[in-house]
């Protein structure tokens, strides 16, 4: 046995061959244990726990445990009617982000022009949270315009091909968030950043929950019960 498997663990639980993004669908309060331990259940969703784990040297038999003690029949926190997901999103997300992106570019631009001599300030951060809130303006206007109404209508045979792009620019947008994440030591704050420093780095924390969730509400419950239908219909 190499050090990576004896490190990750046997994985004899339910949850080690299943995708990451089928366990966040499915179980509740699951997200929050993945986050703990950085797996990517959104973008990455595709990868089951026990090849996820195997690739980071995770303690797979341990990451098991703290699913398998989640209530399995607790609400979600999120409609599972198609329809209701939609506006679930659209207001829990997309208006967040167009409230919240703008701020965050503001504090990042004031600790970059404070603090530009500290060792540990996340120069380009302001640049990379502007293309965050353009690409990611665009990304939710087709959605809003296109994807959605389509999906209101009760979708289409066509339907696969905006849902493609979609997961594409997500694959993106996650891109982003690893980018932003390096930039500021994996969204910890130095022990004598001042307030503004402090709040920029609560704001990301939750620019990336949120950001990180979105997506899995798209890409492991919304789109599938679409792209199915559409491929039964060509």
């Amino acid at each position: 046995m190499t050090m990576q498997e004896q490190h990750a663990g046997s994985g004899t639980g339910q949850y080690s061959t299943m995708a990451l993004g089928e366990i966040a669908a499915q179980l509740p309060g699951s997200t929050a244990v993945l986050r703990s331990y950085k797996l990517d259940f959104c973008c990455g969703g595709g990868k089951t726990l026990a090849e996820a784990a195997a690739e980071r040297t995770l303690p797979l038999a341990r990451i098991e445990a703290e699913l398998d003690a989640l209530d399995a029949g607790a609400a979600t926190d999120y409609p599972d009617q198609p329809l209701r997901l939609i506006d679930h999103i659209l207001q829990r997300y997309h208006e967040v982000h167009r409230r919240e992106l703008p701020e965050l570019i503001r504090l990042a631009t004031r600790v970059e022009a404070r603090h530009k001599d500290h060792p540990q300030v996340p120069l380009g951060l302001a640049a990379l949270l502007r293309e965050m809130a353009d690409e990611l303006e665009s990304h939710m206007q087709k959605e809003e315009q296109v994807l959605f109404p389509l999906m209101r209508a009760g979708g289409a045979p066509m339907i696969g091909h905006p849902i493609a792009q979609m997961r594409h620019e997500h694959d993106e947008h996650g891109e982003r968030l690893r980018a932003i994440e390096a930039l500021t030591g994996t969204l910890t704050a130095p022990a004598d950043a001042c307030p503004t420093w402090l709040a920029l780095t609560a704001g990301l924390r939750k620019l990336v929950d949120d950001l990180m969730t979105h997506i899995h509400l798209e890409n492991n419950v919304l789109f599938p019960q679409y792209a199915a239908a559409a491929a039964i219909e060509s």
